[in-house]
């Protein structure tokens, strides 16, 4: 099993207490966000938990107790935009924290486990091409040698993120653009030697420069574990999407970052009402047991072949 935390908020920046003691105590709950009243019970042993990818903005509270991971092989999928606080306004400053907090990670577990993340990409008279060009340059530049991998991926207009984005003026990048735009991202990444992917892009941008990507990425588990695993396409995923199968652990309507382009938040009303919920000793993250919740306990297993193998 691979655990994914989170697609849906950033346990690394605000819940870190509670994944750690969940790692301690052996076990977390998960409700259904199709189901509210389902809840899955998840066993967090060692033997069934092949790996763990953290999604963040900024992982550094969760980097002062990297030592509580033992056991478990990590990566981290670190986005960092040149959005301002328009766009971005719960993050600190790109330059002067996020991206030393991205290379003291990579020195710490070493760059082939740290993914930079530039997504989504969104246009307006700000932010145009350009304006994207020389800010993805920027952070290429100071990223060299500290990751192997950038992801791009363009942003979807969601009912929600075109509320929530209204007074930004922003607009739907049109294919030729997407296309131009991919390609000069490609030609700075290979400038400081970094392979560029897409997360679940539609169209095909191979022929720009950009493979498509898998930020669940099996291939990078079979490195880390020394072995193959057994994993399929996640199925609940969009259709261009290459992830293998994973569970999210995270919850909708949870994360303080404030980005206006989120599709994991609805509005700012439901964010304080799941937020004041949290509790770090709860089995679930922002929530309690109802008496109406039904919880089943997941029969998990291992994705391991049990046979070693080598990479070069």
């Amino acid at each position: 099993m691979i655990l994914s935390v989170s697609r849906r908020t950033d346990i690394p920046n605000y819940y870190s207490d509670w994944f750690l003691r969940r790692l301690r105590e052996g076990f977390l709950y998960v409700r259904n966000p199709r189901n509210p009243r389902q809840i899955s019970k998840l066993s967090l042993s060692p033997e069934v938990v092949d790996g763990i990818v953290f999604w963040t903005k900024n992982p550094a509270n969760l980097m002062m107790r990297l030592e509580e991971l033992r056991g478990y092989p990590y990566y981290f999928q670190f986005t960092l935009t040149g959005y301002g606080a328009d766009m971005e306004p719960g993050l600190p400053s790109k330059r002067r924290e996020l991206i030393p907090t991205f290379r003291s990670l990579s020195e710490r577990i070493g760059k082939e486990r740290v993914v930079w993340r530039y997504d989504p990409i969104f246009l307006s008279s700000k932010y145009t091409p350009e304006y994207h060009l020389r800010a993805f340059a920027e952070i290429a530049k100071s990223l060299s040698g500290y990751t192997e991998k950038a992801v791009i991926s363009f942003g979807d207009f969601y009912a929600k993120t075109r509320r929530n984005t209204a007074e930004l003026g922003l607009m739907q990048t049109a294919e030729p653009e997407m296309r131009a735009l991919a390609a000069g991202l490609a030609e700075i990444a290979e400038k400081y030697r970094l392979r560029l992917e897409s997360c679940a892009e539609e169209p095909d941008l191979c022929d720009c420069g950009v493979a498509p990507g898998s930020c669940i990425d099996r291939s990078l588990f079979e490195r880390m574990l020394g072995c193959k695993l057994r994993a399929g396409k996640d199925r609940n995923q969009r259709k261009a999407c290459g992830c293998m199968e994973s569970i999210d652990v995270g919850v909708y309507n949870s994360c303080r970052n404030g980005c206006k382009y989120c599709y994991a938040n609805f509005d700012d009303k439901q964010v304080a009402q799941t937020i004041s919920k949290y509790r770090p000793e709860a089995p679930l993250l922002c929530g309690e047991v109802e008496p109406e919740d039904r919880i089943v306990e997941r029969r998990l297993a291992s994705l391991k072949d049990g046979q070693l193998c080598f990479f070069e």
